[in-house]
C-alpha cells in the first residue's frame, strides 16, 4: 500500500486505515523503531509492573507480607533522641 506523507503541525505524518490498525490489534499507542531502512510499528509491551498491585494487594489478604529481613538499626541509632 502506498500512501503520501502529510504535514501535520510542526510534524509530518501518515493516515493509517482503520482496519489495517483492527487487523494489527493497535489502538492507541504503538512501539515505534527504525529497522534496515524500515519505521516499524509494534503493539506496545506490557507496561512496567503492571498488575504488580493486584498481586500485592492478594499477598497482603494471604497474610505472606511479612519482612524477609526483619527490623534492623543503623549503628548510630542509639545516639538518637526521639
Amino acid at each position: 500500500m502506498r500512501t503520501t506523507i502529510r504535514k501535520m503541525g510542526n510534524s509530518q505524518g501518515i493516515l493509517i486505515p482503520k482496519p489495517l490498525l483492527a487487523q494489527l490489534g493497535l489502538e492507541n499507542e504503538v512501539d515505534m523503531e527504525v529497522e534496515n531502512d524500515a519505521i516499524v510499528l509494534r503493539r506496545p509491551r506490557d507496561k512496567a509492573r503492571q498488575g504488580w498491585a493486584e498481586a500485592s494487594k492478594l499477598i497482603a489478604q494471604s497474610g505472606e507480607d511479612g519482612l524477609v529481613m526483619g527490623e534492623f538499626g543503623n549503628d548510630d541509632d542509639g545516639e538518637l533522641e526521639w
